[in-house]
Order: structure tokens, then C-alpha cells, then sequence
């Protein structure tokens, strides 16, 4: 990736904050210049915050004060002030936060908008411009959704389940004979030991319950032009899908561009 200090004109941020992590994202134009993953942590202070950042772009000969803007999509509101102060003070910019009021350009047929996560409406969003509609967006994240965007480009609603890493986490807190396995493809179906056995049903169990949902959304809306997957898990739900083909890790980087170029001025 081109470096700032190689190109010319001011830096967008986008902040992507969920339940377990954080991504910040920095365009210059249409190009994303880097991206960096931290914990998403809600006793971390503004400076402690910066305290990571700023070693991240110094290394990537990244300037803060560059920065045109800030726009923030969060799950977490006991970070929004932190965030805020971080925005403020290591780039000098009043952040925008995907919130209701600011303009999507999307109708979200939900019976209370207010409810509907912002980064379900950022994904929406980036989908419904790189693939058109009906679209559906699966968000593999602590929790897992998929997302609905009808015919008309509307976002329709959605579908939330428990995420694969809770999943299991709840096998292994309820189990007391099974122990913490990591989350992956197993080499066979059947497991010929414990560790083995756990990883095939975790794997192909979760799977078995992403292509079920995705069936049954296929069924009910006709001629949809993409099934895109994003968020950390998404290279290895989507590996063993009948359903997906698309994966997106940039996907809400990419919808908040959007959102924040319809609100710029």
C-alpha cells in the first residue's frame, strides 16, 4: 500500500467500532492507504487510544493532522464519548457518527430505524452499490447477521444469531468432560478424537445453520444479485458455503466512505 507521505491531499479516517474489535481505516480518494485492528476495550481512555494509533501511522509514515475528516459506525455507545475526544485531539476533527439524522440514502423499512445496528446500515449500504439489489450481507462478528436489502434498495430487515466464538464458548463453559478447542476447518468430517470431533461439529454445525438461513432468504426473495460476506470470520464460514461467494473484509470501510461523501458539506 502507497504510503502518505507519497501522495498529495488530505485523509479520510473511518472508524468501525464492534463488540470485540476496532478497525480504523485511512482513504486518500478512493484508495484505501491502510487499515489497523485493535480490541475494542470500553475502559480504554481517548489517550490510550492514541497511544496505539499513533506508532501505527508513524510506521506507516501516516500524518493525524492530515486528516479531512473523521467518520465513526459504533455498536458500543459507552465509547462514543471516548472516541469523540480521540477524534478531536489526535486528528483535530469533529467526528460524524452513523447515527439517525445522517443521511444514508437508504430507506430502512425497520419498525424502529433507531434499533438497527450502524454498521448493518453501512454494510447495506456498500452492497447495495457494488452489487445492485436484492442483496444480502452476512456479518461475521460476535454476533452473526444477515442483512436484507430489497428489490426497491431498501434495507428490509435482518437476522441476528449468536456468532461461531460464543458459540463454542458456550459448548465449552456448559460441557464439563469438553475442553477449548480452536475455531477452524477440520482436516475430515468425522473427528477420531475429542479435539477433532468438536472442531467438525463447531465447523460444519455453523455452517450447516448459515446455508439453512441463507436458503430460506433465497426462497423469499427472488433475483438477488450478490451474497457478499464480511467482519473476521468471514474467509472461513464462507470457505465451506453453498451460498456465498462474495467476501468483503472492507465492506463497512467501504459504506462509510459512501455515507460520509452524501453528507460532506
Amino acid at each position: 500500500m502507497k504510503k502518505e507521505k507519497e501522495n498529495g491531499g488530505g485523509l479520510l479516517v473511518l472508524v468501525d467500532v464492534g463488540n470485540t474489535n476496532t478497525v480504523f481505516g485511512i482513504y486518500r480518494g478512493d484508495e484505501l492507504v491502510e487499515s489497523f485492528r485493535l480490541s475494542t476495550d470500553t475502559e480504554r481512555t481517548a489517550d490510550e487510544y492514541g497511544a496505539l494509533l499513533l506508532p501505527l501511522f508513524t510506521l506507516q509514515g501516516i500524518d493525524p493532522a492530515s486528516a479531512e475528516a473523521v467518520v465513526i459506525s459504533s455498536v458500543v455507545p459507552p465509547l462514543h464519548l471516548t472516541l469523540d475526544r480521540l477524534a478531536r485531539r489526535y486528528f483535530g476533527k469533529k467526528p460524524l457518527f452513523i447515527e439517525p439524522g445522517v443521511r444514508t440514502g437508504m430507506p430502512i423499512r425497520y419498525d424502529n430505524p433507531a434499533e438497527v445496528g450502524a454498521d448493518r446500515i453501512v454494510n447495506a449500504v456498500a452492497a447495495r452499490e457494488r452489487y445492485g439489489s436484492p442483496v444480502i450481507v452476512v456479518d461475521f462478528g460476535t454476533a452473526t447477521t444477515f442483512d436484507v436489502v430489497n428489490a426497491a434498495g431498501e434495507y428490509a430487515g435482518g437476522i441476528i444469531t449468536p456468532g461461531i466464538g460464543i458459540s463454542a464458548e458456550a459448548l465449552f463453559a456448559h460441557a464439563s468432560r469438553l475442553y477449548r478447542v480452536d475455531v477452524r476447518k477440520p482436516t475430515e468430517l468425522v473427528g477420531r478424537n475429542t479435539a477433532a470431533a468438536m472442531q467438525a461439529g463447531i465447523y460444519y454445525g455453523y455452517i450447516g445453520l448459515v446455508d439453512g438461513i441463507l436458503e430460506r432468504l433465497l426462497a423469499e426473495l427472488p433475483g438477488v444479485k450478490g451474497i457478499v460476506a464480511t467482519g473476521g470470520q468471514a474467509p472461513l464460514i464462507a470457505s465451506g458455503s453453498k451460498h456465498i461467494r462474495e467476501v468483503d473484509p472492507d465492506l463497512t470501510l467501504t459504506g462509510l466512505k459512501l455515507i460520509y461523501e452524501r453528507n460532506r458539506g
